[in-house]
């Protein structure tokens, strides 16, 4: 039993679902028809008042919110919606507003409809069909799992088509019931669990392929350490097509942004700490409770053996020589330690980095006489502030400043925070000895 269960109403709720007030939705957005009902919100159209951009809005009464564990699971939904939504295959949060009556969850809209409708519609799928949905759906998964997350309520439902076309961008949806890692604790589910007999003998099962009913078999394998990971459902014959070989595992979204942060020069490793602590509390919640998990002794900093068994956790099989590299990458005060805010620095995704608010933000912070330029003597400084070296700055400077004027104005700087490759600046010693996008084919997998 679960403790909501056994604790129906175990607290008073709060007043509110978020930690900060919200403009009102309909001061910047218009509510249209009804696009869909859960057991707990219901979605809407809704259309932005400036841009005319269309979304869809999940409203959430608050009088269905019974106790204090309703308020955090929607909490916990918009922290994780922020956590997965630069992934493809997960359908982006646009924004959160809340008032008096309802807390309202403004998303990318989805007008294809949902897998199970169009399920029925199609009456039934092949099996080489029905393997480019699961090939999603897995991948959504993986993604998941390598960033701390478990859904928990995978089902047709909860896939969404980006338009009625035949060849839309299936994305998931609704993670009410999503949680960050920790012990399972539901013994009765569990006890269900070990006791269930699986049936291939009803229909459709005897019609199945023996490769699928072998895939389906492993996922539902009831010991965890002999259970198929979502990286090897992926590479299972019955999901890849004989003709192409599997590819190689994907990092996880966490190491594979630490490896990008790596390759980057002071002063972009500097912008992003300035940049991570303005993030709000719902973009950066995933994040958070990531660093809650790899921080073991809870002593507010990541120690080398706590990131290489954190990584382990999420699929990483480094070697210790790399593992090193990257906590040396990511300890921007050379303190032998990653602290929280060092840790947001290297694992937050880029996109959230390059909008125009944060750049701003971070120049000003560099360019401490407001002068519109950030010298070598403000660089100096704020490699201070920072606990870092002051050597070699000339010439970094000399591979941002693009006009050669010895200082490094806004759109230089916002130009080396565009660069996709993160490369400006490296130090000799970082290419010839942890020139990781080439010796691991680096793909951001978030």
């Amino acid at each position: 039993m679960s403790e909501k269960q056994r604790n129906p109403r175990p607290t008073k709720p709060t007043s509110s679902v978020l930690p900060y007030q919200t403009p009102r939705l309909r001061d910047h957005y218009l509510l249209g028809k009804k696009l869909g009902q859960g057991q707990f919100g219901t979605t809407y159209l809704c259309t932005h008042k400036t841009t005319n951009a269309q979304f869809a809005c999940k409203s959430i009464p608050k009088r269905k919110l019974l106790c204090k564990e309703d308020y955090e699971d929607v909490w916990r939904e918009i922290q994780i919606m922020h956590h997965l939504s630069e992934h493809p295959n997960v359908v982006r949060i646009e924004g959160t507003f809340e008032d008096s009556v309802f807390v309202h969850l403004v998303m990318e809209l989805c007008a294809g409809g949902e897998l199970f409708d169009r399920i029925v519609a199609k009456g039934h799928y092949s099996e080489r069909e029905a393997t480019k949905l699961i090939k999603t759906i897995v991948g959504v998964v993986e993604a998941c799992h390598s960033l701390g997350v478990m859904h928990r309520d995978l089902k047709p439902e909860n896939f969404l088509f980006d338009t009625p076309d035949d060849d839309a961008k299936l994305k998931a949806t609704d993670f009410g019931l999503s949680v960050f890692y920790k012990p399972e604790t539901e013994a009765g589910i569990f006890k269900q669990i070990l006791r269930s007999k699986l049936d291939f003998e009803s229909e459709p099962w005897p019609s199945i392929s023996d490769s699928a009913k072998d895939l389906i078999t492993k996922m539902l394998e009831r010991d965890p350490r002999r259970r198929i990971s979502a990286h090897e459902v992926l590479c299972h014959p019955w999901i890849v097509d004989d003709r192409v070989a599997p590819d190689k595992p994907l990092d996880s979204a966490v190491l594979s942004r630490m490896k990008q942060f790596s390759a980057m020069n002071k002063l972009k490793k500097m912008a992003l700490r300035v940049i991570a602590e303005r993030l709000s509390e719902e973009e950066i919640g995933g994040l958070k409770e990531l660093f809650k998990m790899i921080d073991t002794d809870n002593s507010g900093t990541i120690n080398f053996e706590e990131l290489k068994e954190g990584l382990r956790k999420v699929g990483s099989e480094l070697m210790e020589p790399e593992i090193k590299a990257l906590m040396d990458a990511a300890d921007i005060d050379n303190s032998g330690t990653i602290d929280y805010g060092e840790f947001l620095a290297a694992t937050m995704h880029l996109n959230k980095m390059e909008r125009e608010e944060n750049l701003v933000a971070a120049f000003s912070y560099f360019d401490k006489d407001s002068s519109g330029y950030i010298t070598i003597d403000e660089l100096q400084q704020a490699c201070r502030e920072f606990g870092l070296g002051d050597g070699h700055l000339d010439d970094m400077i000399k591979e941002i400043d693009q006009d050669n004027d010895g200082r490094i104005d806004y759109a230089e700087f916002t130009a080396m925070m565009r660069k996709v490759d993160g490369g400006v600046g490296r130090s000799r010693t970082m290419r010839n000895n942890f020139n990781l996008a080439d010796a691991f084919g680096i793909r951001d997998s978030s």
